[in-house]
């Protein structure tokens, strides 16, 4: 596998387009359109929220009863969310005009939104936009790039990947793009995410790599604890390598999980990075645990605990509060036999041995906490399990761009 230059763009036969089509007050990119020049198998995880958005419910039907899709409409700025009978409407009006204007039928379209929610989607908008972007479709790196840029909401930069690797004699590419910054939390969070791979493989195995990637990536990331109604993921796949279909978990498959993987996990990283407000992008190791999903839990409790989030913002060594965190997580662990230690490019200091203070020297951790990536490692010693997760600080910044967000 190795890393590649581009997004969605990157695997052969995928197009993007975007345009500032007046969603958001100021002008500025806010739609993009993404197509694929033939028909992909096409698969989907999105929120756990019971209140979910217009689009989410549109999608999960396309991806769950329709073999194939070939284009996504997104938007920034509104999130068609609560908003009833009219926001499914609006969805099925989108995804119409955008089959008008490139050929295909009203259900090979996918739609998303992004946005504040309870307000209508200004479908009409939604409509000319999409005329606007059809007829500048392209596999640029540009047209990625402004795609990856139109559906940012209080996102500070695009995020984008792309890997090749080897299948069946033939080069094949993944390349994605999402966004999120805010309402991020573990089990998806709000954020869109969209890849897109000239694999050939059948729908099932292509929806079984999603979900199981999914759970080690935008699942270990969190913000500030809160689920959106939007989350979703979308994974398309055209064919266009030409390498033999994959039917079954052979070595081809495990490479593409593999790429797969890498690639939702560089994106969820920048998601939790670029959390609002942050200034430092903030890892969680738990090391030495008896099975991966105690460990799992144990990390996400360290990332979205309020308390250690203020901590890492004041580059504040204050290990009780991740003890403290661990704690309260709901499974169980000997709170008498762990090890902490800090690391970042500035270095590495321990602070516990085995729940006793090691007598670290308070200016080497905070040096050492100063830094934008910092990371906690924990060992339980229990047994040989491990989990990652991601988040960022909690900053002053986070609750001025919440408490203006509408205004």
């Amino acid at each position: 596998m190795k890393w590649t230059e581009g997004g969605v763009t990157a695997p052969k036969g995928f197009q993007a387009a975007s345009c500032a089509a007046g969603i958001k007050k100021a002008d500025k990119l806010d739609m993009a359109l993404l197509y694929s020049e033939v028909p992909c198998v096409s698969a989907g995880t999105f929120t756990t929220n019971l209140v979910k958005a217009a689009p989410v419910l549109w999608d999960r039907m396309i991806v769950t009863e329709r073999e194939y899709a070939q284009a996504v409409v997104i938007n920034s700025g509104v999130a068609n969310a609560c908003t009833g009978k009219e926001g499914l409407d609006s969805c099925e009006q989108s995804a119409e005009a955008a089959a008008k204007v490139l050929g295909l039928n009203t259900k090979d379209v996918l739609v998303a939104s992004t946005g504040v929610i309870g307000q209508p989607l200004p479908t009409g908008k939604i409509i000319a936009g999409t005329e606007k972007m059809a007829p500048f479709l392209s596999g640029s790196r540009e047209a990625a790039e402004g795609a990856a840029r139109a559906i940012m909401t209080t996102d500070t930069a695009p995020k984008e990947a792309a890997v090749t690797f080897e299948a069946g004699g033939q080069t094949v590419t993944v390349g994605g793009m999402c966004k999120g910054s805010g309402m991020i939390h573990p089990n998806m969070c709000t954020m869109l995410a969209f890849i897109t791979t000239d694999l050939c493989i059948s729908k099932e195995l292509l929806q079984k790599a999603l979900s199981d990637t999914v759970q080690d990536t935008y699942n270990m990331i969190s913000v500030d604890g809160d689920t959106s109604t939007n989350d979703t993921v979308l994974l398309l796949a055209n064919g266009e390598a030409k390498n033999p279909e994959i039917t079954e978990k052979n070595a081809d498959y495990e490479r593409f999980k593999e790429a797969l993987q890498e690639v939702n996990k560089k994106l969820a990283k920048a998601i939790a990075a670029d959390g609002e407000g942050a200034t430092k992008l903030f890892t969680a190791i738990v090391e030495g645990a008896s099975t991966t999903e105690k460990a799992k839990v144990l990390a996400k409790a360290i990332v979205t605990s309020n308390l250690t989030k203020a901590a890492m913002f004041g580059s504040d060594a204050n290990w009780g509060r991740i003890l403290s965190a661990m704690g309260h997580a709901g499974v169980l662990f000997d709170p008498e036999n762990v090890d902490l230690s800090f690391e970042s490019e500035a270095g590495t200091i321990d602070i516990l041995k085995n729940s006793v203070v090691t007598g670290y020297s308070e200016e080497k951790a905070t040096e050492i906490l100063s830094a934008g990536e910092i990371c906690a490692r924990v060992c339980i010693h229990e047994g040989s399990e491990s989990a990652e997760a991601w988040g960022c600080d909690l900053t002053y910044d986070y609750v001025k761009i919440n408490a203006d967000y509408r205004s």
